[in-house]
């Protein structure tokens, strides 16, 4: 794969799809040199950005509804290097921001009585799932739904905003992205993440082909455009190598899980494999980015302390990929015991002390639901 990595300086790094910088800081070893990786021969092992980036996750979905244009325009303001749109496709083929193609937890389609014969059960990635399906509604008909507080018993004052959003479009996220970018003068990354592949392409909706025209539309497929496409799954990252030249970001999910296409293929590859050196090698011949649950960085004690650092920084590094983890939540419930505050699970805590600790140990970006606080933790941990 020709490699989509550039070395310049950080506040070009975005619009260059933000991932390699000439001014880097040091990264402190997590292993021994025996133990690590040779250099990557397509330009040698990368080092920590000297300013990592702030991934706004699902927007700012820790103040507003999640994927809704309100989510995005609040996580720019507040700072995001990036913001994130869940895709997953409608009836008629295009593509909306939602995090789950089921949509009774994050809009009002249980309150619609026009739409309650298309309540159903349907087999998703190998399990059962009860509801309403973005797959069962044309756009049209959806963009009549507005979104809701997906965790209203975590975050009730985002409560406040159910009722007043559509479900966006990704032309429409992306019509946002100009807009905001014309009135800040920054450029704003866009990391669209692709849903359950395997189960949208068996039902004839496949939607690499409609995001990469959509992105050739906005001049988004090049190797330096601020971008980055997601996907847990591998296959189609590596025919979206072969689609475009826009940065590719692999997913990976936590300690014995496996992406659903190596499952229904049935490869045997799973999370776990792909977490080695070899197989962070093999990631690394068709993505740009390597994009791991946090807990596979610094996994937690039996107390729910942070542990010590794994050595997965490193090897990614030494194949040449830069690190962005997910994902970072101020609520004292997911952060780890050290940095909560007080005893309300749902009141916010310490996120700064999660998020410094992450940066000590050497990622280069990572996904948070509270930009602000995630853009004041990186900027004060850059000092």
């Amino acid at each position: 794969m020709t490699s989509r990595l550039h070395h310049l300086p950080r506040r070009a790094l975005v619009a260059a799809s933000a991932l390699v910088a000439l001014a880097l800081a040091p990264v402190s070893p997590v292993v021994d040199t025996a133990d690590a990786a040779p250099p990557d021969a397509r330009g040698g092992r990368l080092t920590q950005l000297d300013e990592p980036l702030v991934f706004g996750h699902r927007g700012a979905s820790g103040y507003r509804p999640e994927h809704t244009l309100a989510a995005y325009r609040l996580a720019v303001e507040q700072g995001a290097d990036y913001i994130e749109p869940d895709l997953v496709s409608t009836s008629d083929g295009v593509l909306v921001a939602r995090h789950e193609n089921e949509i009774s937890g994050t809009t009002d389609v249980a309150d619609r009585p026009e739409f309650a014969d298309r309540r159903t059960t349907k087999t998703i990635d190998g399990h059962q799932v009860t509801g309403w399906f973005t797959e069962d509604f044309t756009l049209a008909e959806l963009e009549t739904l507005r979104a809701k507080e997906r965790l209203p018993e975590v975050r009730p004052d985002n409560t406040a905003y159910d009722g007043r959003y559509r479900v966006p479009t990704l032309t429409q996220v992306l019509r946002l992205v100009d807009r905001l970018e014309d009135r800040t003068g920054r450029t704003i990354g866009v990391a669209p993440e692709i849903k359950h592949s395997t189960y949208f392409d068996s039902i004839g909706l496949s939607m690499e082909e409609p995001l990469v025209a959509t992105l050739e539309r906005f001049g988004l497929d090049r190797k330096r455009s601020a971008v980055a496409i997601q996907s847990f799954e591998v296959g189609n990252l590596k025919e979206l190598n072969r689609l475009t030249a826009a940065p590719l970001v692999q997913l990976l999910d936590g300690s014995g899980a496996a992406p659903y296409d190596q499952v229904a293929a049935g490869t045997g590859v799973t999370y776990d494999s792909m977490m080695t050196k070899k197989g962070i090698k093999a990631i690394a011949k068709y993505a740009d980015w390597l994009s791991p649950y946090k807990l596979w960085v610094i996994p937690r004690t039996a107390g729910n302390e942070l542990g010590a650092p794994s050595n997965v920084v490193r090897m990614a590094h030494d194949a040449g990929l830069p690190v962005v983890i997910w994902t970072m939540r101020a609520e004292n419930r997911f952060l780890p015991a050290e940095c909560r505050t007080g005893t309300d699970p749902n009141a916010l805590g310490d996120l700064g002390c999660e998020v410094s600790a992450y940066l000590d140990a050497g990622v280069d970006a990572f996904f948070t639901d509270h930009p602000d606080l995630g853009v004041g933790a990186r900027d004060a941990w850059v000092g």
